[in-house]
């Protein structure tokens, strides 16, 4: 990724050049051994366009002050897009419905979302939104985040890259914070995934 990002810029070009300068510096990150899940897997269909399907799940932090403070994050699980986010101290199943059309009205309307079991997911709103919009709220089951791949994925470079890299004084300086990182995450940051390419460079080559 890093390679990705320098060759855009036109400072580096041969990757094993890349290579030798990063751990010549010292610039190894440390990463945490995983344990191996003993249980099976269940596999995870793979969306083949644009809008075919979103992932959402909520990210929590808290500002200096100890204050919580939660993130929907929305993601698009085909061009692994960031679709929206959405903050605030508390969320309800209102507001994530009302959000969600938000985002169809900017970017049009998917056939299926996957969330987890949480209230706000399940609640009436959310239940007679999916009604009215005609989209198909997929449900994982408990206890098996797995089967939420695409958003935990993205969750977790969001708290590395976002959360963990500032100190939000108050609600408005996180909302600006993380506005800058979604546009840079969707619209620069190479994704390995995708071929080292931005999400929204994908989703325009897919068009």
């Amino acid at each position: 990724m890093l390679h990705s990002l320098l060759k855009t810029e036109g400072l580096v070009v041969n990757k094993k050049r890349t290579y030798r300068i990063y751990t010549e510096e010292g610039l190894q990150v440390r990463t945490k051994k995983r344990k191996k899940l003993t249980r099976p897997r269940q596999p995870l269909e793979l969306p083949t366009s644009v809008n075919q399907r979103w992932s959402m799940d909520f990210v929590s932090d808290q500002l200096a002050g100890g204050r919580r403070f939660r993130v929907l994050n929305v993601v698009d699980d085909y061009s692994r897009e960031m679709v929206g986010q959405l903050v605030s101290v508390s969320i309800s199943g209102r507001q994530v419905s009302r959000f969600l059309s938000q985002l169809i009205e900017q970017r049009g309307k998917p056939k299926k979302i996957i969330c987890d079991n949480g209230t706000e997911f399940t609640s009436k709103a959310m239940f007679f939104w999916s009604k009215e919009t005609s989209v198909q709220l997929g449900f994982i089951q408990p206890g098996k985040p797995t089967q939420n791949a695409f958003v935990e994925s993205l969750n977790g470079k969001f708290r590395n890259e976002c959360l963990n890299q500032h100190w939000f004084r108050t609600l408005d300086e996180a909302r600006y914070e993380i506005d800058l990182w979604r546009d840079h995450y969707n619209k620069v940051r190479p994704n390995s995934t995708l071929g080292y390419v931005s999400p929204e460079e994908f989703a325009r080559q897919a068009a």
